[in-house]
């Protein structure tokens, strides 16, 4: 009874669910007449298909005959409905997923509903920091076509910096200094948006390199079960930053109602002189305020725990094909058509905010800013999320405990703890042998 409610709840939800990209609705004539009147179906979650994608979609429909059928489903619903469909058997042709290990295995299962893709020919030309966020035992189960270093970074305004005469920090005291100075100033130092439950979680994990930097081997000592979360000191001293920052006032009064889309209205405006937000928020910006151009707006990495590590995110929304389609063959040349070079610089080309693609030989878009941003940090790292097993599927969990520890209703130790306690469970569901075998 409980399996024919739950189905018929999942097809009331697909039934209101965004459909894009279908193209006209009569097929493509095509001189492949095998695979003329195919149709894959493409699930993912709101705002992980571009409209570019969609275009180069009917383009591929001209091209082979295969029509693809894009169901996008809120992002507040997509997990829930993607799992109850690769669970019950009756997954779509290709579905949507976040990549990272730990993602994989756990929230989708990729060795069991996942086609491996090792022996396609674009596996040789995607970053190979992405391509280590889609692999499981050295078989490749996805494909990640992202801007990977769009990392969040703390975007500041140049005047305001200037007429307080102020110079980019490099640690948490000159940071947390220039913010006084700021405030004292009349203007709110830092927009951080808690109200959308997940973007401050970032003030804890962007420094995830300086971590691993000040003692060493934390990553993997963490993903072999050697160390806690709770053993790291720094770990500790940069949730104590976060609150000092958050008790002096800096983030201004609202913070816990604040949502991250007015954060071009908050900066733009000059209400606030700065926020850890992805560099591609001055585009909006500047289209939203004729007085600035993409010059006025430079960034730097958030100095939490004395960080001068520019971190990068290799994973992203990635897509994966379904081991029980019928289509695996069409599907795969889907993604060997949309991994074409030509068909990637389209990607990027007709993409407002993505200034490049983890391929290589690609014509970016980088702003002067962005440059100078590479250029003042040579040192990368990898962030935590992407590297640290067990954590990135807690994130809103995490959300929480860092929102009752601004409250001071929780201790910084006690969300490490809690954070130990999720990965704990979630490893020996996985049968981790670093856990299972202790």
């Amino acid at each position: 009874m409980m399996k024919k409610r739950l189905f018929i709840v999942m097809s009331l939800i697909l039934t209101v669910v965004l459909v894009a990209g279908c193209g006209s609705k009569n097929e493509s004539d095509s001189s492949n007449g095998e695979k003329k009147g195919k149709k894959l179906t493409y699930m993912a979650s709101q705002g992980w298909v571009t409209n570019a994608e969609m275009e180069l979609a009917k383009q591929f429909e001209q091209e082979t005959g295969i029509k693809i059928d894009f169901q996008i489903v809120p992002s507040d619903q997509y997990m829930n409905i993607i799992k109850a469909r690769l669970n019950s058997g009756e997954g779509p042709d290709i579905f949507g997923g976040q990549s990272g290990v730990s993602e994989l295995a756990l929230n989708y299962n990729v060795e069991k509903n996942a086609v491996d893709l090792s022996d396609m020919e674009w596996v040789n030309r995607i970053d190979p920091l992405s391509l280590e966020q889609l692999t499981i035992n050295d078989k490749v189960y996805g494909l990640t076509i992202w801007d990977t270093y769009n990392s969040f970074v703390i975007g500041y305004n140049k005047k305001i910096f200037a007429d307080l005469q102020l110079e980019i920090p490099k640690t948490y005291e000159e940071f947390k200094n220039l913010s006084i100075k700021i405030k004292e100033a009349g203007i709110e130092p830092i927009y951080e948006p808690i109200a959308d439950g997940w973007h401050h979680v970032m003030w804890f994990t962007e420094a995830g390199p300086q971590y691993d930097k000040l003692e060493p081997g934390l990553y993997e000592d963490l993903n072999q079960n050697k160390r806690k979360f709770v053993d790291s000191e720094v770990m500790v001293k940069a949730l104590e930053q976060m609150k000092e920052m958050y008790d002096l006032g800096l983030f201004g009064e609202n913070s816990f109602s604040d949502m991250g889309s007015e954060t071009p209205a908050k900066l733009g405006s000059k209400q606030y002189a700065m926020s850890l937000t992805a560099q591609s928020a001055i585009i909006d910006i500047v289209n939203e305020f004729d007085e600035y151009t993409m010059d006025d707006f430079g960034f730097f990495v958030l100095p939490i725990a004395d960080n001068q590590v520019y971190y990068i995110n290799p994973g992203g929304p990635s897509k994966f094909i379904y081991s029980d389609s019928k289509h695996v063959e069409e599907a795969k040349a889907y993604f060997e058509f949309i991994t074409r070079e030509e068909n990637l610089q389209y990607l990027l080309d007709n993409d407002k905010i993505v200034a490049n693609l983890n391929f290589p030989g690609l014509k970016d878009k980088y702003s002067s800013e962005q440059k100078k941003l590479f250029e003042a940090y040579p040192e990368r790292g990898v962030d935590m999320q992407n590297y640290i097993t067990y954590f990135n599927p807690q994130w809103m969990d995490i959300a929480k405990d860092m929102v009752a520890m601004l409250s001071g209703v929780m201790e910084p130790k006690e969300v490490l703890e809690n954070i130990d306690t999720r990965r704990e469970e979630m490893a020996v569901i996985a049968k981790d042998p670093h856990w299972t075998n202790e």
